[in-house]
Formats: C-alpha cells, sequence, structure tokens
C-alpha cells in the first residue's frame, strides 16, 4: 500500500539538502522523486537490469530510478511493482503523486515533481536540482519554460502487484 503521507514527510524532510544515504546528482530531481516514491513504499523490481523495472541497489540504479524521461516512459507503462495512472489534469492529483515535465515541448522529458501540498485544488510541487518545496506545479516562473511545456500527470496507484 503506497503511503502518501510518508512520501511527502520524507520529500518535505530533504526537499533542500541530500540523504547521504542516496547518491546524488548535478540533475538531482529525478533520484528525489524516487527516493520519495520510496519512502512511501514502492516496491523496486528490476535489478540488475538497468533498463528495466524502477529500482536502486549495491551502489547501482536503472535508469528509471533517475532520469525523468525514463521515470516518465516507466510510469507510463508499469505493470508491476510501482504502477501509476496518468490523468487529464492537474486538479485530480493528490499528495505523493508525480508530475514529469518537458519544458521544450519536443517529447524528451526533462524534470520530475512530487505534488506535496494543495492550494485548494492546485497541486503544489518539491522538486530537486533547483530544489523547490510547496511550489506551484506549473512552473511558469522557471527559466526552463516555455510556451511549449508538455505536463504528464501520475497519480500513483495505492497498491502493488
Amino acid at each position: 500500500m503506497y503511503d502518501r503521507e510518508a512520501a511527502v514527510r520524507y520529500a518535505d524532510k530533504w526537499w533542500d539538502g541530500r540523504n547521504p544515504a542516496f547518491p546524488s546528482f548535478d540533475v538531482d530531481c529525478t533520484n528525489y522523486i524516487s527516493q520519495c516514491l520510496l519512502a512511501g513504499g514502492a516496491p523496486m523490481h528490476g535489478y540488475p537490469n538497468r533498463t528495466q523495472g524502477w529500482w536502486i541497489r549495491g551502489g547501482t540504479w536503472s535508469f528509471s530510478w533517475s532520469v525523468a524521461h525514463s521515470l516518465r516512459w516507466y510510469l507510463g507503462t508499469s505493470k508491476k511493482g510501482l504502477t501509476a495512472t496518468q490523468v487529464s489534469s492537474a486538479e485530480q492529483l493528490g499528495l505523493g503523486d508525480v508530475i514529469a515535465y518537458d519544458f521544450e515541448g519536443d517529447g524528451r522529458y526533462d524534470h520530475s515533481t512530487i505534488v506535496t501540498a494543495k492550494d485548494g485544488s492546485v497541486p503544489l510541487v518539491n522538486a530537486h536540482t533547483y530544489n523547490a518545496q510547496h511550489r506551484h506545479w506549473a512552473y511558469k516562473d522557471s527559466y526552463a519554460s516555455t510556451p511549449e511545456a508538455r505536463y504528464i500527470f501520475f497519480k500513483i496507484n495505492d497498491t502493488f502487484s
């Protein structure tokens, strides 16, 4: 069972720092989101194949653990372990859900965030790389955002197979 509150507690604890129990990357957004999902009880699978599953173990990790575009494809297609359902709007997301960002609109997703609060129906997110806590989900004020930006909204499934 996905513990959304535990995922958010982790996200709020580490939003402005790095947990020394995990590797840290210059582009750390997806590594951080993966840590949050793991803290919420998401099961790992696929080791040792870096191109399959979602996992970190023994000093190595899957691409989906640390690369935004890979996590986007993993969440969009996984039928085992950590799974998600794509929804059509940010307002359908709850705490512990994930947003994938394609800032250039070129089909390559380059950022990941986790929903950690809501302002009415509007999700607020935490992120790494440029550390953020309870930021408006759309990132319209970000230097990376363009008018072509696209988003995918993932509702993390509460039960795991």
